[in-house]
């Protein structure tokens, strides 16, 4: 996946600077982006703090981590299944 050019803290003073007043437009032109990442930014960001950004972002990471030690406990699972199913 492909990593943003702008952090939490960028994102967040883009959209604020839009709420105080400024079009839509010209916000996006000024920072080199398109309307549609800043209406997808103002899904996810909107009427955030920073610091609730950054409690985001390290909660997608553990969970990210817990989804992919499930998935291995899970094949460990099916890998013991498989061989407690066999006869000697």
């Amino acid at each position: 996946m492909k990593r943003s050019r702008f952090s939490e803290e960028q994102i967040i003073a883009i959209l604020k600077e839009q709420e105080a007043g400024f079009a839509t437009a010209d916000v996006c032109r000024r920072h080199g982006i398109s309307s549609a990442t800043f209406y997808k930014w103002k899904s996810k960001y909107g009427g955030l703090e920073v610091s609730e950004a950054r409690r985001l972002r390290a909660l997608e990471e553990e969970n990210a981590r817990l989804k992919k030690l499930q998935a291995e406990a899970m094949l460990d699972n099916v890998v013991l299944k498989d061989l407690a199913s066999k006869k000697w």
